[in-house]
């Protein structure tokens, strides 16, 4: 399984449809090709709730290791990925939801007051809920709860999971709004992060050069390596070689050439493609065929 984007790392999956804006699932992480669901953004808010194992997540520079009985809040259009924590398995609740099932129409008060509010700060992408803060185990109760109920599915299902969901924008209404400065511009380091994956994203299946990624940065190399390497944990290069084995997955699935995959994602030779991607994959591309 992957997470499909757009060129610009919006996910293209539907979480819910218009009339009922809500997706609610139980995922494994290890159902992700090599345990790892790459960047991606989308405008929905997404809360996240580990049953079993760790993951470890990452919201713009943002890192957290999830146990067990934790949870996360991630910001509408915050970018977001998640890896397997030490090579265990994780289980955890998703439920994602699009801020306007919380205020019902444009430019209601409910949305100018309550939920823009923190939707459009990009200074607070994401929060931790821990069950040993009082109002985070509500939070994950609350959760719990929602995905009981879509288990259930009971007649007035849609209203209890908005009830339920207000409630915990209650919640973090009030944390965010205690914040200090809430004007605040978005931090110029997330933007930059943004732009760099974004010129990956675009060209990764080209010649690359990092006078390119420090040019799209507007800074220079040896920055540009020290900045990527410290928000993502590893260096340009190796980033660029991960996409390209990631995207080459499914393409394997439909052609019969590993020569003509490896072209299509940018590796100048097949034998230099299955080296790379028997590094990342533990298995060659005609095993992984099989």
């Amino acid at each position: 399984m992957q997470i499909i984007t757009q060129e610009n790392q919006k996910e293209l999956k539907e979480h819910g449809n218009y009339a009922f804006p809500v997706h609610i699932s139980l995922e494994r992480i290890q159902s992700y090709e090599k345990g790892v669901f790459l960047w991606h953004w989308h405008p929905e808010v997404e809360l996240t709730l580990v049953l079993s194992g760790e993951i470890e997540y990452q919201v713009d520079a943002n890192t957290y290791i999830l146990s067990a009985g934790e949870g996360l809040f991630c910001n509408s259009n915050s970018l977001h990925s998640g890896h397997m924590h030490e090579g265990k398995d994780c289980t955890y609740l998703s439920i994602t939801f699009h801020p306007r099932f919380l205020y019902g129409y444009e430019n209601s008060i409910l949305q100018t007051k309550y939920v823009s509010h923190i939707t459009s700060n990009e200074l607070w992408s994401s929060l931790l809920l821990t069950p040993a803060v009082s109002w985070h185990k509500q939070i994950i109760d609350d959760i719990r709860t929602i995905y009981k109920l879509s288990q259930e599915s009971p007649t007035d299902l849609e209203l209890q999971i908005h009830i339920q969901l207000l409630n915990i924008w209650h919640k973090v209404y009030h944390h965010f709004s205690t914040q200090p400065d809430n004007e605040q511009k978005p931090k110029q380091h997330l933007q930059r992060l943004r732009d760099i994956l974004l010129f990956i994203e675009e060209h990764y299946n080209q010649e690359i050069s990092l006078e390119d990624v420090a040019k799209r940065a507007n800074i220079c190399k040896s920055e540009c390596c020290r900045f990527f390497k410290k928000q993502m944990g590893m260096t340009i290069f190796d980033y660029i070689l991960y996409l390209r084995i990631q995207n080459s997955l499914p393409l394997l699935k439909e052609k019969d050439s590993i020569t003509e995959v490896a072209a299509m994602v940018g590796f100048s030779s097949p034998s230099y493609y299955s080296q790379i991607f028997k590094r990342y994959m533990k298995c060659t591309p005609m095993e992984y065929k099989k």
